[in-house]
């Protein structure tokens, strides 16, 4: 929290302490000095509530006010950043093949880098549409998706994209003979939660990824995907406050890795949407992490053959 925010916060706190003290003091002079009234007794004390109330209230809004006030500014300096340095990086390069006679070889490698940033450009821009739309209240556009599908499409585009060696993701899959979890929900909205829990993993897993993906069905209702890695940990008091929107653990470590702060907002709402939950586990700092994103997928044995082939095309589009 930077200075001025904190004494903002600082001030605000005092203020309203020193408000309900105040306050409590005079009520009970005045309670004291006025207890053979009793009407005037009952309504010292209503009105005292009243005011306490609406003090404690104020205060509790200030202090969030500011948070978020500041959690915004956060997130408007990242995306800027996030779109910026590619934008810098792009213009750089098509300016030195403007200006200079650059060998094949190299060229090619500038066009490599160049198509890079574009991904990272979209990668950001899709990520900031994507958590306006799922944090509507529109309703979710219902088809027949394979999860199963869904979260091997993005193991494969994770290790693309991030260029991983395929034992760096570790996948293991926890369902029935023929069953590919199938369920009725929106094939993007799910690969988008997918995705971004698995970029999470991997950007904070520091030098060496080591990530294992678990696709397990908890009971014929539900199904459950675990992204468990080794990388940076959470502190405890952080397991629930990370999938705010905008909020980044405020710490050396996780200030380094570049981000918007949306990617878990994004898949807890994804989640919700699709009658689920995800929820993180950390031993601490340094000992790694486990996200679980649940979702509602109904097994039916009777169905196998078909819901295998239905899954598999829907997994494919997605």
């Amino acid at each position: 929290m930077v200075p001025g925010r904190r004494r903002q916060v600082v001030f605000f706190t005092l203020f309203g302490v020193v408000l309900v003290a105040l306050t409590l003091a005079l009520n009970i002079s005045w309670i004291v000095l006025n207890w053979r009234t009793g009407v005037l007794f009952g309504l010292g004390v209503i009105f005292f509530l009243v005011v306490l109330a609406g003090l404690v209230l104020n205060t509790i809004f200030l202090v969030r006010e500011i948070r978020k006030n500041e959690q915004q500014d956060a997130f408007l300096n990242s995306v800027t950043h996030e779109l910026k340095t590619p934008v810098a990086s792009i213009k750089l390069y098509l300016e030195t093949l403007e200006q200079r006679e650059v060998p094949p070889e190299k060229r090619a490698h500038f066009y490599r880098i160049m198509h890079a940033d574009t991904d990272r450009l979209l990668g950001t821009i899709e990520q900031v549409l994507e958590a306006s739309r799922v944090g509507s209240r529109r309703a979710v556009d219902r088809q027949r998706v394979a999860f199963a599908g869904v979260v091997e499409e993005c193991i494969e585009t994770a290790l693309d994209r991030h260029h991983l060696p395929p034992e760096a993701l570790r996948y293991q899959k926890k369902l029935p003979t023929g069953d590919r979890a199938v369920l009725e929900g929106d094939a993007l909205e799910l690969k988008s939660a997918v995705t971004n829990l698995l970029d999470n993993a991997v950007k904070y897993s520091g030098a060496e990824v080591r990530i294992a993906v678990e696709l397990e069905r908890l009971d014929p209702q539900r199904v459950a995907l675990r992204v468990r890695d080794h990388g940076v940990g959470i502190p405890d008091g952080e397991l629930k406050r990370i999938f705010s929107r905008f909020y980044r653990i405020p710490n050396a470590v996780a200030a380094r890795v570049k981000g918007t702060g949306l990617g878990l907002f994004i898949v807890r709402n994804v989640a919700r949407r699709h009658g689920g939950r995800v929820y993180a586990e950390s031993a601490g700092a340094g000992q790694g992490s486990t996200f679980t994103l649940e979702v509602a997928s109904e097994f039916q044995p009777a169905k196998l053959a078909s819901g295998a082939s239905s899954g598999a095309s829907s997994g494919a589009s997605a």
